[in-house]
């Protein structure tokens, strides 16, 4: 082994033992607590299938992560669509606004939805001074407040994917149908929508895997009363001790995000999926 070997190894040393110390072994420490807690087997697996409550929750979270992906890719699509077919000169600063969006935490914008969509919030107060309403429309604590919550968080992770795969597409084959007689959304939907599909499905799936993991926004928004499985899992594990049952469900959700990689990176090389060359 050459010195140039030795020194790439050397600088490769640390974040390899990073990943082991702080990523790789809490994980298998997961996966061990999942098959030993309360007893050895795979009772917490079968927990998942079996119990109502599980159950439930499961297919909340299905419920509102294809609800919110579907709403996300739609604005997401009408954006990028938006900054690819804009002037030059402004694309830069529509994109620009998409990426400030990535410097502001979910925690913040979870309590400015909070403040603004409350009982006694800007929303309400606004729609009763102008006699829209006569009493508050409860916006929070349900499934409406955690999709909306969740779409403006993911609108940007749909965009970026999709703009990547909009510029690949050769500008002249809109004008070419339009001059074979199609009409404009003719020459859309059968010719432009089709060579923008591999955005679409990476951007759904990218999607999607963010809004399994959501926490914070559904804790806040939903108030209790549309608990997904990643409350559901903090739940079992800090407040009723339930490891065993609340790894499982980690794990199980692990296994699932990363066999949904797999398919997305069958589907897309994931160096091109934001734009890379």
């Amino acid at each position: 082994m050459d010195r140039t070997q030795l020194i790439v190894w050397a600088m490769a040393l640390l974040p390899i033992v990073v990943l082991c110390v702080f990523y790789f072994y809490p994980l298998m420490r997961v996966l061990t607590i999942s098959v030993t807690e309360p007893e050895f087997g795979l009772g917490n697996y079968r927990d998942i299938f079996t119990s109502s409550a599980v159950r439930r929750v499961v297919q909340t979270t299905l419920w509102i992560c294809v609800v919110s992906s579907v709403v996300s890719l739609f604005f997401g699509y009408l954006l990028a669509y938006a900054i690819v077919h804009a002037a030059p000169s402004w694309q830069s600063w529509m994109l620009l606004a998409v990426l400030l969006s990535f410097w502001v935490s979910v925690l913040i914008r979870t309590f400015s939805w909070i403040a603004l969509l409350q009982t006694r919030g800007l929303v309400n107060e606004t729609l009763q001074v102008i006699g829209l309403i006569d009493e508050p429309i409860r916006f929070i604590r349900n499934p409406f407040g955690v999709i909306l919550g969740m779409v403006h968080y993911m609108i940007p992770y749909a965009v970026l994917p999709l703009m990547a795969n909009m510029r690949t597409i050769d500008t002249r084959y809109v004008p070419a149908a339009r001059g074979l007689g199609a009409s404009p959304f003719g020459a859309f939907w059968r010719v432009f929508l089709p060579l923008s599909l591999p955005g679409l499905i990476s951007a759904s799936i990218l999607v999607f895997i963010f809004s399994i993991g959501f926490y914070i926004t559904p804790a806040l928004l939903g108030g209790g009363r549309s608990t997904m499985v990643a409350e559901y899992i903090a739940l079992q594990v800090n407040e009723t001790l339930a490891w065993g049952q609340g790894t499982a469900l980690a794990s199980s959700m692990l296994i699932l995000v990363f066999a949904m990689l797999v398919v997305l990176g069958r589907i897309v090389k994931f160096r091109t999926m934001f734009g890379a060359a």
